[in-house]
């Protein structure tokens, strides 16, 4: 998956630093992350949007909004629309029952007997009014039943999302980045902007009822009302554009300080942050980036004080404008005493509608640009995931092929595979062998379909995998990695990984890798928890997480299993059970196998040499040896660690094999 690639924009302050860079301490250790690469300005165009732009794009805002609200309850939606709707009718119908009301009042005659006339009126604004309440509060309780069920709908949209992309995405800054705008801010703020949105209809509303009782009175009226709402929507359009570019400017700078905050309090880190004594260092980098913060915060919050007095000294002064134009007319006889004093109650009304509209407009417009951060990332992943149909993947194979494959990581400057073809037998145990960096787990994630190549074909048999439907092509893969997931879930889970399974299965998987010594160990055996953070969890060392890894490799009834460094924390017998529980696993299974102890690879069918993301050499051991080309020496160079042909009995040729100082070293 790629996500859409954002022009740069050069702003940078007058000292030529960028802006995620001022005030950085001297002493402080350099952050590359702190500089703003191109992808991570935002465009230019985004943050000049003025008065209208903001206007213009609301309505497609509210129009995404609704949506998904209309998918989410259609109940819900429909109650809080028509029943804000409603209210807003019974609050007209109250304004224009006081100008009876007060017609009543300021007509001739005894004031008992005007009062008595009046009171018709007086009971019709009340039960308008009541009812305006009434309907109000289920309207609020239709919104309350709502927000809830979006919040829900988002976070389970953007999972479905993230867990289907392709895995080579993860190593995509862009990625990242898009990935965090949508699932800090934008899933937590599409309740919010749903919330806003409802809220702007209902003022909207109140409004609209407000300019049809002006307009009703007297057509004058209505622009007057109007007016005042201009200093606020300004106001609130540059508060808004000023926070949202200090946020996305500090994107990178709040990961920096997430993951140096991640490192100081993780119980994973914290035996290297001590024995290391990386403390010091880490606070400095901390408060690097924290400091970059905090200065962008200030200087934000200095500038919407400034905006926010701006546009509340305009407000006034609109306000005693309206005030005097209304006197203006009443002198004139233009309008009556009566709808005077009504219009007077009216444009009150219009008014707090208005502050109250024009607040919601700030914070829809504000938290609907972080929504749309998700909007444009669900858009995209939408995209992506469906420019293929995907052909129905098999569940089994008579042969792997890989066909000139050439893959490259994303903002890598050379291939991690380059042209790389191999063919691997259903039944076959096939190793992967090489250096590090030679790609030889890149290819077995090839294999395993987590990566499309770039060019090349992964095949089984005559279906190419990144034509096939992966979800149903892992059902029939197994892989037992060299650093496993530690999953905070019972032994029971971390095998049959949502599988409800056979129990007999799952205990003969574990009884395979070794982990039935330890799980029958454990407090609740198979049901114990394993994670230290929860009550009456239990934590595993390395070793024992590699067995469990292996179990669940086992467990799975996959046609091909793929053993990435299975061994690599384990001791030498632990080590030489789990490779001959592979070994019978290889019976009705094809099996890859990568590691670096070449002992164990050399009675696979055939052995590939990688080196440099290329295929350079393979064979069996025997016709590997024989060409003594890197696999021999390789292996050559493991063997030697055990020969015993030094006198004191120190390994021929091992790196402590050293000459000891005849003399005491005073």
């Amino acid at each position: 998956m790629r996500i859409r690639r954002i022009r740069p924009s050069r702003r940078s302050d007058r000292s030529g630093r960028n802006a995620g860079q001022r005030d950085a301490p001297d002493a402080a250790p350099s952050t590359p992350e702190l500089a703003k690469e191109p992808w991570e300005m935002n465009e230019a165009n985004l943050f000049s949007a003025g008065f209208w732009a903001m206007a213009s794009g609301l309505p497609a805002l509210i129009g995404h909004v609704l949506r998904l609200a209309w998918r989410t309850s259609r109940f819900d939606t429909s109650a809080a629309i028509v029943l804000n709707a409603v209210s807003g009718g019974f609050l007209s119908l109250g304004l224009l029952a006081t100008t009876s009301v007060m017609q009543s009042l300021f007509t001739g005659g005894p004031t008992p007997d005007r009062v008595r006339d009046a009171l018709p009126s007086l009971l019709l604004v009340a039960l308008a009014l009541a009812l305006r309440s009434a309907f109000q509060a289920a309207a609020a309780w239709a919104q309350a039943r709502l927000i809830p069920r979006i919040e829900r709908a988002v976070e389970l949209r953007l999972i479905e999302l993230t867990t289907e992309v392709d895995l080579a995405s993860y190593d995509d800054a862009r990625f990242h980045d898009s990935l965090q705008r949508a699932r800090e801010r934008g899933t937590a703020n599409a309740p919010v902007t749903a919330r806003a949105t409802l809220e702007v209809f209902s003022n909207l509303v109140g409004l609209a009822a407000v300019a049809v009782t002006l307009g009703v009175l007297h057509p004058v009226l209505l622009p007057l009302l109007l007016v005042t709402a201009a200093p606020d929507w300004w106001a609130a359009v540059r508060s808004a554009r000023m926070r949202y570019r200090a946020l996305w400017d500090l994107i990178a700078s709040r990961r920096r300080k997430w993951i140096m905050f991640e490192l100081m309090t993780d119980r994973r880190s914290a035996a290297d942050v001590r024995s290391f004594t990386m403390r010091d260092f880490l606070l400095r980098q901390y408060d690097r980036v924290a400091t970059v913060e905090r200065d962008v915060q200030i200087d934000l919050a200095r500038k919407e004080t400034g905006v926010r007095l701006a546009g509340d000294a305009m407000s006034g002064v609109a306000t005693g404008a309206t005030y005097v134009a209304l006197g203006l007319l009443l002198g004139a006889g233009a309008i009556p005493l009566e709808v005077a004093g009504a219009a007077v109650l009216a444009i009150r009304s219009g008014k707090e509608s208005l502050h109250l509209l024009v607040q919601e407009m700030n914070r829809l417009y504000t938290e609907g640009l972080y929504f749309c951060d998700y909007l444009d990332f669900c858009t995209e992943a939408e995209r992506v995931l469906t420019l293929s149909e995907k052909r129905a993947a098999p569940s089994s194979f008579e042969r792997i092929t890989v066909r000139d494959v050439t893959f490259s990581y994303p903002g890598a400057s050379s291939p991690a595979l380059s042209h790389t073809s191999i063919e691997i037998a259903r039944g076959e145990v096939i190793a992967l062998v090489g250096e590090n960096g030679s790609g030889k787990t890149t290819l077995a994630k090839m294999l395993a379909g987590l990566y499309t190549p770039d060019s090349g074909a992964v095949l089984w048999d005559d279906t190419s995998l990144a034509e096939a439907d992966r979800s149903h092509l892992w059902e029939h893969i197994a892989v037992v990695a060299q650093n496993p997931t530690n999953w905070p879930l019972t032994a029971r889970e971390n095998i049959a990984m949502g599988d409800g399974g056979e129990e007999r299965r799952m205990r003969d998987a574990a009884a395979e890798s070794g982990a039935d010594q330890f799980i029958d160990r454990l407090p609740q055996a198979y049901d114990t928890l394993l994670d230290k953070r929860f009550a009456n969890g239990r934590e595993l060392s390395g070793g024992q997480w590699q067995r469990l890894a292996a179990a669940r490799g086992f467990y799975r009834d996959a046609r091909l299993l793929i053993c990435d460094e299975p061994s690599a924390a384990l001791d030498a017998r632990a080590e030489h059970e789990l490779f001959r529980a592979i070994g019978g696993h290889a019976e009705d299974r094809t099996v890859v196998l990568i590691t670096h102890r070449l002992a164990n690879v050399r009675y696979a069918d055939r052995i590939y040499v990688l080196a440099d993301g290329r295929v350079t050499a393979s064979g069996t051991h025997e016709e590997l040896m024989a060409a003594e080309g890197l696999y021999a020496d390789l292996y050559n160079l493991q063997a030697e660690a055990y020969r015993t042909d030094q006198p004191d009995g120190r390994p021929n040729g091992h790196p402590l094999a050293l000459p000891r100082p005849t003399t005491p070293v005073v």
